[in-house]
């Protein structure tokens, strides 16, 4: 049985080791990640190089993923790069006019310097992904005065979030919009926006994406409070190609009891209008240090994949671990093995709508008829992947091949449940009589079906246009005529 929900694994230090990239790629990575965080343009290139290298010589697709860094809503630095402990009641000042490297036991810089201006007194502080929490008491200038409601140690560079959201950090920097021609020249085929607040922000990632010359589909990541209202949610999600349910950032805003709730939530919006989702952040953060999950990451990983997600994904536990084969054999493992209860194989998707596009009725008819005649697979000939994206939001335990010679379309569909890349060459076909006959071979070369099994197959009217998928056809492997 092959794994439906995707593995959206992070790159770093620790796969740059010799043979660490190849054998987490191997134990079945579907989609990397490079974060524009940390490192650099050669880096970053370098690692997409790498991917695709093995990709090809082990003739499969593997998707990429490039992660814009967004705003830094940080404090500055301490002086002589020390470490200070901070206990309950002690007072602490956040100050826009220190200097960048003076920070000290009872005050510290701010890089964000408009802080000071969109807070008020009462507004609670989380620090470094809320492990310090401080409530202003007041504001003098460009001076916050807080007293530490939870204390800790606070070192260079840490992270600031507003309890609620309000900060009007926009979405792209001015190092976002360079990091953008770094994708286009990777040619990735996702960029995923970090902090979104609206689909103003989408449209204009988009526009610079397209400026230049790149087709990667956007991303948002949902990490700021305010995004979740839900008009701005749903504007958010129909400009983008899909969303990531990022949970460090977003529990430091709302809270981490709302949650589960969210995630759920966000994981069913986006299915119902047909994107992409992933689950994101600290999954399998354990294995970070130890060669095994706890058991509540396990369900973690279990929920998410019941709940519909399309992909989960490691970050630090590739980036950096200690263990990254072991993590992706340990999410793989967990997944498949979760894709076999019923609740995931279940789907009541527009059951009781009408559809708008003949496309898309022939994709939910497709799914419908699989899942009632013991079809082996359904075969989606697709130039863009729009057919297999309509077919994956139904639950089923059915593979959907996307069969394309679209390399890009290829690499795109590796993100969307329950589909997989198949790579075909159909130029040379002068009906589509022969490329029936095409993806039957195709299918069989691959051990996908065999003699006697049922097929249905989806195409268009003419070959090679978008958008026109009309037909559907059921075939059975080994019969004389298709």
């Amino acid at each position: 049985m092959a794994r439906r929900t995707k593995i959206l694994a992070t790159l770093g230090p620790a796969t740059d080791k010799e043979g660490v990239l190849e054998s987490i790629l191997a134990a079945g990575v579907n989609v990397v990640r490079i974060n524009f965080s940390h490192g650099s343009e050669e880096e970053h290139l370098g690692r997409v190089k790498a991917v695709r290298k093995w990709a090809q010589a082990n003739n499969t697709y593997v998707g990429v993923l490039m992660d814009l860094q967004g705003p830094k809503i940080r404090i500055a630095s301490f002086k002589d790069g020390i470490k200070i402990q901070l206990n309950n009641g002690d007072v602490f000042t956040l100050d826009a006019d220190l200097d960048e490297n003076s920070g000290n036991q009872s005050a510290v810089g701010i890089a964000y310097k408009t802080l000071p201006q969109e807070v008020e007194p009462g507004n609670v502080l989380l620090l470094d992904d809320g492990k310090l929490v401080m409530e202003v008491t007041s504001i003098k200038g460009n001076k916050i005065h807080t007293i530490v409601t939870q204390g800790g140690a606070l070192s260079d560079k840490k992270g600031i979030n507003l309890r609620g959201g309000g900060l009007s950090a926009n979405a792209l920097t001015e190092k976002d919009k360079k990091d953008i021609l770094i994708a286009a020249k990777a040619k990735a085929d996702y960029v995923a926006l970090s902090f979104t607040v609206n689909g103003d922000d989408v449209r204009e990632t988009k526009a610079l994406l397209a400026a230049a010359g790149a087709h990667a589909g956007v991303i948002s990541k949902i990490e700021r409070a305010e995004s979740l209202v839900e008009e701005t949610i749903l504007d958010i999600i129909k400009e983008s190609a899909g969303i990531m349910v990022a949970r460090g950032d977003l529990g430091v805003e709302i809270g981490d009891a709302q949650l589960p709730a969210q995630q759920k939530r966000l994981i069913k919006l986006a299915r119902s209008n047909d994107r992409i989702v992933i689950t994101a952040t600290q999954m399998l953060e354990s294995m970070i240090k130890n060669p095994i999950p706890t058991r509540a990451e396990v369900f973690d990983v279990a929920n998410a994949v019941l709940d519909g997600t399309d992909a989960v994904m490691l970050s630090a536990e590739t980036a950096a671990g200690d263990y990254p084969e072991n993590a992706v054999k340990t999410m793989h493992d967990v997944c498949l093995e979760t894709e076999k209860n019923p609740i995931a194989k279940t789907s009541h998707h527009r059951l009781h709508e009408h559809f708008k596009d003949i496309d898309e009725t022939i994709a939910m008819s497709s799914m419908y008829a699989a899942n009632h005649l013991g079809v082996k697979v359904v075969a989606a000939l697709t130039e863009t992947g729009k057919t297999a994206m309509w077919m994956s939001r139904m639950s089923s335990n059915i593979s959907i091949f996307a069969m394309s010679d679209n390399v890009q379309t290829l690499r795109k569909v590796t993100l969307y449940r329950g589909v997989y890349p198949c790579g075909i060459e159909k130029s040379n076909a002068n009906d589509w009589s022969q490329v029936n006959e095409i993806v039957i071979e195709t299918l069989t070369k691959n051990e996908v079906v065999a003699n006697g099994d049922l097929v249905v197959l989806t195409k268009g009217m003419y070959k090679d246009k978008s958008g026109g998928t009309n037909m559907m056809k059921v075939l059975r492997v080994g019969d004389s005529n298709y």
